[in-house]
Protein backbone atom coordinates (compact mmCIF):
# COMPACT_ATOMS: atom_id res chain seq x y z
CA UNK A 1 0.00 0.00 0.00
CA UNK A 2 1.07 3.41 -1.01
CA UNK A 3 2.02 6.01 1.70
CA UNK A 4 0.94 9.69 0.94
CA UNK A 5 1.88 12.50 3.17
CA UNK A 6 0.61 15.94 2.75
CA UNK A 7 2.13 19.07 3.75
CA UNK A 8 1.55 22.95 2.87
CA UNK A 9 -1.92 23.62 4.61
CA UNK A 10 -2.07 26.84 6.65
CA UNK A 11 -3.90 30.01 7.46
CA UNK A 12 -3.77 32.68 4.41
CA UNK A 13 -6.26 35.86 4.30
CA UNK A 14 -8.32 35.76 1.27
CA UNK A 15 -7.14 36.69 -2.32
CA UNK A 16 -3.88 34.92 -0.84
CA UNK A 17 -1.65 31.57 -2.26
CA UNK A 18 -0.88 28.34 -0.97
CA UNK A 19 1.02 25.82 -2.77
CA UNK A 20 0.33 21.98 -0.90
CA UNK A 21 2.64 18.79 -1.71
CA UNK A 22 2.07 15.48 -1.37
CA UNK A 23 5.02 12.58 -0.70
CA UNK A 24 4.43 9.09 -2.15
CA UNK A 25 6.39 6.98 -0.86
CA UNK A 26 6.73 4.82 -4.28
CA UNK A 27 7.39 5.71 -7.34
CA UNK A 28 3.88 7.16 -8.62
CA UNK A 29 4.76 8.47 -11.97
CA UNK A 30 4.15 5.44 -14.28
CA UNK A 31 1.77 3.35 -11.82
CA UNK A 32 -0.79 5.95 -10.12
CA UNK A 33 -3.73 8.17 -11.08
CA UNK A 34 -2.78 11.28 -8.53
CA UNK A 35 -5.12 13.47 -7.09
CA UNK A 36 -6.38 15.89 -4.64
CA UNK A 37 -9.50 15.81 -2.40
CA UNK A 38 -11.15 18.60 -0.62
CA UNK A 39 -13.22 18.26 2.33
CA UNK A 40 -15.06 21.41 3.46
CA UNK A 41 -16.92 21.99 7.00
CA UNK A 42 -20.25 19.96 6.80
CA UNK A 43 -19.81 18.40 3.79
CA UNK A 44 -18.41 15.41 1.73
CA UNK A 45 -15.22 15.26 0.01
CA UNK A 46 -14.96 15.33 -3.15
CA UNK A 47 -12.29 15.60 -6.21
CA UNK A 48 -10.53 19.25 -7.17
CA UNK A 49 -8.10 17.51 -9.46
CA UNK A 50 -6.23 14.82 -10.95
CA UNK A 51 -3.34 13.75 -13.32
CA UNK A 52 -2.37 10.72 -14.71
CA UNK A 53 0.85 8.69 -15.96
CA UNK A 54 0.69 10.98 -19.42
CA UNK A 55 0.27 14.16 -17.48
CA UNK A 56 -3.11 14.67 -18.86
CA UNK A 57 -4.96 17.06 -16.12
CA UNK A 58 -8.50 16.77 -15.15
CA UNK A 59 -9.98 19.73 -13.16
CA UNK A 60 -13.44 19.98 -10.83
CA UNK A 61 -14.92 22.88 -13.30
CA UNK A 62 -15.36 24.60 -10.32
CA UNK A 63 -11.74 24.46 -9.43
CA UNK A 64 -10.72 25.72 -13.03
CA UNK A 65 -8.48 28.93 -13.46
CA UNK A 66 -7.44 29.23 -9.66
CA UNK A 67 -5.91 25.58 -8.93
CA UNK A 68 -3.03 23.94 -10.88
CA UNK A 69 -1.63 20.17 -9.82
CA UNK A 70 1.54 19.52 -10.76
CA UNK A 71 4.01 16.56 -9.89
CA UNK A 72 7.23 15.70 -9.76
CA UNK A 73 9.01 12.39 -10.61
CA UNK A 74 12.24 12.68 -9.25
CA UNK A 75 10.57 14.12 -6.09
CA UNK A 76 7.74 11.39 -5.94
CA UNK A 77 5.80 14.46 -4.86
CA UNK A 78 2.56 16.01 -6.39
CA UNK A 79 1.80 19.44 -5.82
CA UNK A 80 -1.45 21.40 -5.93
CA UNK A 81 -0.73 25.17 -6.35
CA UNK A 82 -3.60 27.73 -4.95
CA UNK A 83 -4.39 31.28 -5.98
CA UNK A 84 -6.75 34.07 -5.16
CA UNK A 85 -7.98 31.68 -2.41
CA UNK A 86 -11.83 32.73 -0.87
CA UNK A 87 -13.09 31.50 1.91
CA UNK A 88 -15.07 28.70 0.19
CA UNK A 89 -12.10 27.20 -0.65
CA UNK A 90 -11.37 26.26 3.30
CA UNK A 91 -11.19 22.72 4.18
CA UNK A 92 -8.97 19.93 4.98
CA UNK A 93 -7.02 18.95 1.39
CA UNK A 94 -6.25 15.39 0.78
CA UNK A 95 -3.78 13.66 -1.72
CA UNK A 96 -5.16 9.85 -3.04
CA UNK A 97 -3.79 7.28 -5.46
CA UNK A 98 -5.51 5.72 -7.73
CA UNK A 99 -3.35 2.43 -9.35
CA UNK A 100 -3.59 2.58 -13.30
CA UNK A 101 -3.59 -1.38 -12.88
CA UNK A 102 -7.34 -1.21 -12.16
CA UNK A 103 -7.96 0.39 -15.16
CA UNK A 104 -10.11 3.67 -13.83
CA UNK A 105 -10.26 7.23 -15.44
CA UNK A 106 -8.14 9.18 -13.63
CA UNK A 107 -11.40 11.23 -13.02
CA UNK A 108 -13.05 8.71 -11.43
CA UNK A 109 -13.01 9.95 -8.27
CA UNK A 110 -15.09 7.54 -6.14
CA UNK A 111 -12.15 4.60 -7.15
CA UNK A 112 -9.57 6.53 -4.90
CA UNK A 113 -8.60 4.07 -2.60
CA UNK A 114 -5.21 5.12 -0.91
CA UNK A 115 -5.08 8.45 0.94
CA UNK A 116 -2.83 10.75 3.04
CA UNK A 117 -4.20 11.65 6.03
CA UNK A 118 -5.08 15.56 4.53
CA UNK A 119 -3.62 18.78 5.40
CA UNK A 120 -5.96 21.97 6.70
CA UNK A 121 -6.42 25.12 4.88
CA UNK A 122 -8.05 28.01 6.68
CA UNK A 123 -8.86 31.02 4.47
CA UNK A 124 -9.97 34.01 6.45
CA UNK A 125 -9.14 37.02 7.38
Amino acid sequence: EIQLVESGGGLVQPGGSLRLSCTASEDTYSKYCMAWFRQAPGKERGGVAAIDTDGYIKYVDSMKGRFTISKDKAKNTLYLQMTNLEPEDTGMYYCAALATSLSYRCDTWQKYNDWGQGTQVTVSS
